[in-house]
């Protein structure tokens, strides 16, 4: 027994696989398509079979009241009456010839009349449905047939006869209607099915093949798919999968490339470091020279090189940094940015004036550090913009709340950003809006915000000034707990008071 299984077993697994695709299903669908339209067709033709069979007893019918008709006295012997019914297969007959109804032939009745069938004005519908109740219902019934005589053999001809007969040729021909159907079906599905594995089949086939030898080697371009479709659709996929291929390999080869070039940027960085801050300490012996010529020149060559110095060790931070996943947690708002004001902004700082904006009831979810660190970039660029401007200025942050997140805004009364750092300003080392600047700092806060869900953009900057907005997302709750904090921004009762950013070390 266990035997016949284990056969068994890869034959149900091979049929499986078989209904399992395009082309089993559409056989499936196929089959049972025509089976529905062959239904459809039955029914009709059936009661049409139904009909024929009775106007047959009819017409048989008349033809043996001739005989009757023939006889000098109307009379004939009742074995050939008999025989007379038997070869018309009914009980008895009645014509109605002028205004006369007269019983011609007739038999012993096995039971009284169960129905009237009246050829002459029954409604399709009522046909049909008389059909299938005569093949569903076995009964032994009598039913009473009426109809036009042929040739104008009178006004009207009646009929009593058996149901059974009638039934047993209906389940014939039912039967070969079925068997007919199947073939039908079965030839139908089979060149459908030939026909969508050789034409659609067999070309989905091979663009999958080719998708996964080209996963196996993105890099080989000798895996790249050749359009042969004749199908439009099928034409247009391999088409776009070409291109997405081709540029893939192009991509992945221009990665290589950047990763290659990276890693010199940083050995040529961490050389020149050592090389520059051997420079800074000799400049710093200049600063004690004794001629004033030098002594003037000595800060500016001092902070050039301090620049350079903080830019190589800016660059390898970032080509080592690997951000962490944000830890979100419930921050006070207000006290960060207080916090950071007096870092960035201390009580002797001139030509600044800040205003922290931010409701102390508020609290937002998110990575203490990492919001720390995009805050502070911020509020240092626009300090830095009001201080390289040389006038008065302000600072202000605020926050808000809607259903969808947070929002907090960051604005200041500076000089604006260049109109030749707006193309690129969220990007590593091209995003400088000042002298000296390593364009690190706004792309790794934008990094920052997107690992929370949400997105840092400049609204609006102009000689008046400049406002950067962040926008944190609604945080849906986690599956099964209680209690789960589900918006980024909360009243502050029952909040973890802020205490600085952590000691998570990170470039930027």
């Amino acid at each position: 027994m266990r035997n016949m299984q284990e056969e068994g077993h890869p034959r149900g697994r091979a049929g499986f696989r078989l209904f399992g695709t395009l082309s089993g299903r559409l056989l499936i669908l196929t089959v049972a398509f025509v089976m529905i339209a062959e239904v459809l067709i039955f029914l009709p033709s059936v009661a049409r079979f139904r009909v024929e069979f009775l106007r047959e007893r009819l017409e048989r019918a008349q033809i043996a009241s001739l005989a009757l008709l023939a006889t000098p006295d109307d009379m004939i012997a009742p074995d050939l009456e008999r025989e007379l019914l038997a070869n018309a297969g009914v009980l008895n007959i009645v014509l109605r010839r002028e205004a006369r109804r007269e019983l011609v032939l007739s038999a012993p009745m096995p039971g009284p009349v169960a129905q009237t069938v009246d050829l002459r004005s029954e409604p399709a519908f009522a046909l049909m449905r008389d059909a299938i109740l005569c093949m569903l219902y076995p009964t032994e019934r009598v039913i009473r047939v009426i109809g036009a005589p042929v040739k104008g053999g009178g006004l009207v001809i009646e009929v009593t006869m058996e149901e059974a007969p009638l039934r047993a040729a209906m389940l014939r021909y039912g039967g070969r209607v079925l068997m007919l159907s199947l073939a039908i079906s079965a030839v139908t599905a089979l060149a459908l099915f030939l026909a969508v594995r050789r034409f659609i089949t067999a070309p989905m086939a091979r663009v999958a093949q080719n998708m996964a030898r080209f996963r196996d080697n993105p890099e080989d371009a000798g895996r790249i798919i050749t359009p042969t479709s004749t199908l439009k659709e099928l034409a247009e996929a391999e088409q776009a999968l070409m291109e997405m291929q081709s540029r893939l390999i192009a991509a992945l080869r221009q990665k290589d490339r950047l990763a290659a070039l990276g890693g010199a940027v940083a050995r040529i960085s961490h050389d020149l470091r050592n090389m520059l801050t051997t420079a800074q300490l000799l400049a710093d012996r200049i600063e004690t020279s004794a001629d004033p010529a030098v002594r003037r020149v000595a800060p500016k060559l001092i902070a050039s090189l301090d620049r350079a110095i903080a830019l190589c060790e800016r660059t390898l931070a970032y080509g080592r940094a690997e951000e962490p996943l944000p830890e979100p947690r419930r921050v006070r708002l207000h006290a960060m940015v207080e916090d950071l004001a007096g870092a960035e902004l201390p009580g002797g700082a001139q030509l600044v004036t800040f205003r922290n904006l931010v409701p102390e009831a508020l609290t937002v979810e998110a990575d203490p550090e990492q919001l720390y660190r995009v805050l502070d970039n911020l509020l240092r660029n626009a300090r830095q913009a009001i201080a390289a401007s040389g006038r008065p200025g302000e600072i202000l942050v605020s926050a808000t709340a809607d259903p969808q997140g947070a929002e907090i805004e960051i604005r200041d009364t500076g000089p604006g950003i260049p109109s030749r750092a707006l193309a690129s300003l969220f990007e590593p080392f091209r995003g400088t809006a000042r002298a000296g600047g390593s364009g690190l700092g706004l792309a790794i806060a934008a990094e920052l915000v997107r690992g929370h869900g949400g997105r840092l953009e400049l609204v609006e900057t102009s000689t008046a000034g400049t406002i950067f907005r962040i926008f944190l997302p609604r945080r849906p709750a986690p599956l099964g707990g209680a209690g789960a904090v589900t918006s980024p921004l909360h009243p502050a009762d029952g909040a973890d008071r802020y205490s600085g950013p952590g000691t998570r070390s990170s470039a930027g």
